[in-house]
């Protein structure tokens, strides 16, 4: 019998790339990876849209929020499985204007915050670290917007926020003095940590440490879903499909370990890092990584974006079942 046909859209991460360029098999699975180029943000965005919304993929990377959401709805469409392509410690995507008066989280109570959302994975965490950092995330006032690119006017208001005026960036109001900080994944264009008018507001290796110290959340951004009506078919390829993403994420970290020249110094932050977090710092699987999910789904649902708290096992029930 000739192996499935399983076609994955994914961002070109480095550590993806084993399983990408057929380095690790596959048993029963024939597995096609679409990844983006160059690192570019709007492939990434375009690798998650095809994920969920293009019928001829079998699936790939996909938002944790959106996959939280469709649960909260009782849409099963899709089947997350606990592989988690990126992850991101949110703590250095804080910035504020240089010689700001504002030094830490706490600072931001009561200010105004530009966001580029409100209900994606990462203000999710956001949300969760500002907890951890003595900061109550309801406290803030928040503008939605383009950080860089003038904001279009749109009819939604996301819950718990409002929308930047029309025609105005988040940065160029952080700049002006019109709000106090912004939330951004990608780094602001005017950013410079020395020269910029926008710096970022923390010590983030610092306190991204301490956070995961006190929480052991080494906070998932993205995971892999499937389409139902393929694993209903198949069953087996939810397990199998994870077993090859532990695979290769063991790969790259061998390969990352044993030839460490991507920065001069990368052994060195590798083994700072093993020191600090342990052996396999960037997890799939389960129940190794059931505290953080569960973490996200009780943020999210403390935030009032979800109806209810949704339970691990809910957020990987196919998973478990196959």
């Amino acid at each position: 019998m000739a192996d499935l046909k399983i076609s994955l859209t994914c961002a070109d991460y480095v550590r993806v790339l084993p399983l990408a360029c057929g380095m690790i098999e596959t048993p029963g699975i024939d597995l096609t990876m679409i990844l983006g180029r160059a690192g570019r943000w709007t492939d990434r965005a375009e690798a998650l849209r095809r994920a969920t919304g293009d019928a001829t993929v079998t699936g790939g990377e996909g938002s944790m929020a959106q996959h939280l959401y469709r649960i909260d709805k009782g849409d099963r469409s899709h089947v997350g499985l606990p592989v988690f392509p990126l992850r991101n410690f949110g703590g250095r995507d804080f910035y504020v204007r240089k010689g700001s008066p504002i030094r830490s989280l706490k600072d931001l109570a009561g200010k105004r915050v530009g966001t580029y959302s409100v209900t994606a994975s990462g203000s999710i965490w956001y949300r969760h670290f500002m907890r951890w950092g003595g900061l109550d995330p309801a406290s803030i006032d928040w503008l939605v917007g383009n950080i860089d690119e003038p904001f279009g006017l749109s009819s939604i208001v996301p819950p718990g926020a409002k929308l930047a005026p029309e025609g105005r960036s988040l940065a160029s109001m952080l700049i002006a003095g019109e709000i106090d900080a912004i939330t951004s994944p990608p780094r602001p264009k005017d950013y410079h940590p020395t020269k910029g008018p926008i710096v970022r507001l923390l010590d983030f290796a610092k306190d991204e440490a301490d956070y995961w110290r006190a929480t052991g959340c080494f906070t998932p951004q993205h995971l892999i879903t499937i389409r139902r009506e393929v694993w209903e078919k198949n069953r087996w390829i939810a397990k199998a499909l994870t077993d090859a993403f532990i695979a290769c994420e063991t790969m790259y970290t061998t390969m990352q370990r044993s030839f460490p020249y991507a920065t001069p110094w990368q052994e060195a932050e590798v083994e700072r890092t093993v020191a600090i977090m342990g052996e396999e710092y960037h997890p799939y699987g389960l129940p190794r990584c059931a505290k953080e999910v569960e973490a996200f789904c009780g943020e999210a649902h403390k935030s009032g974006l979800t109806s209810r708290r949704v339970t691990v096992e809910e957020f990987f029930a196919e998973y478990l079942e196959g």
